[in-house]
């Protein structure tokens, strides 16, 4: 099995992130395109971890029991709604100035959560493990990709899932996430993404097998311009997807 020990952090990256830190809650501000699309992420994650686990979403705080792990939490959009949901949160952000602000929203909302100023290979060091892990919008970000998820792999208990979404890397998602996105809408600052960073889908199943892990599924998310919602997609994985892999026990 692969080990986790290679500081996968690339500091240029976190630089970005830092600079946006206060940003994280207001949804009209840097961060509105993830607000936008937090509803779609967490449509995929909770539904997976319903099946994964055998909970019923219908029931109140249907995750009560579950270790998850959010690396790259930011400031806490998807730790706080699985917090809701029962999980016992761990919110890891190597951006720093992020964890005061994640912290402090939490405490105005009456959530517990363990927010660390640490990374995937930090924690794995010490031997905690989770029954999911959460990497959404993170793996384009890391320095090495395989590390990471060797990292990821190492966080799960065994039967444990892990939820990593990404972007696509062509023609099509260099016009979308990178000139309309960054440039033309403004949504982004520019230079928020390294289009030469993204991953296909096959290049981000071959990472995960590579890493010990078996993916179970890859769903796209995509903008429905007319709504102007994001929505689910089994067949457009042409720009935003997220994929689910678990650690074979």
């Amino acid at each position: 099995m692969p080990t986790a020990k290679v500081d996968t952090v690339d500091p240029e990256e976190i630089a970005k992130f830092e600079a946006m830190a206060a940003d994280w809650w207001d949804p009209e501000g840097k961060f509105k395109p993830l607000h936008h699309l937090n509803p779609c992420r967490l449509d995929y994650i909770t539904r997976q971890i319903a099946t994964e686990f055998g909970r019923d979403l219908s029931q109140d705080r249907p995750f009560a029991g579950l270790g998850i792990l959010d690396i790259g939490c930011g400031g806490g959009l998807l730790s706080e709604p699985m917090a809701r949901l029962g999980g016992d949160i761990v919110g890891a952000d190597a951006a720093g100035r992020n964890i005061p602000v994640a912290r402090i929203h939490a405490a105005q909302s009456g959530l517990t959560i363990d927010y660390r100023h640490s990374t995937a290979e930090a924690i794995a060091e010490t031997g905690q493990q989770f029954d999911v892990v959460l990497a959404m919008e993170v793996i384009e970000h890391v320095a090495d990709p395989a590390a990471f998820l060797v990292a990821c792999r190492s966080l799960l208990k065994p039967g444990g899932l892990l939820i990593c979404s990404t972007l696509n890397r062509n023609a099509k998602s260099y016009a979308f996430a990178i000139l309309g996105a960054e440039h033309i809408l403004r949504w982004l600052p520019r230079g928020t993404h390294d289009w030469r960073k993204f991953i296909t889908p096959d290049e981000l199943f071959g990472l995960l097998r590579g890493a010990g892990l078996e993916p179970v599924d890859k769903t796209g998310m995509i903008l429905n311009p007319v709504r102007w919602q994001w929505q689910l997609s089994e067949r457009d994985l042409s720009v935003n997807y997220v994929t689910a892999s678990t650690n074979p026990a």
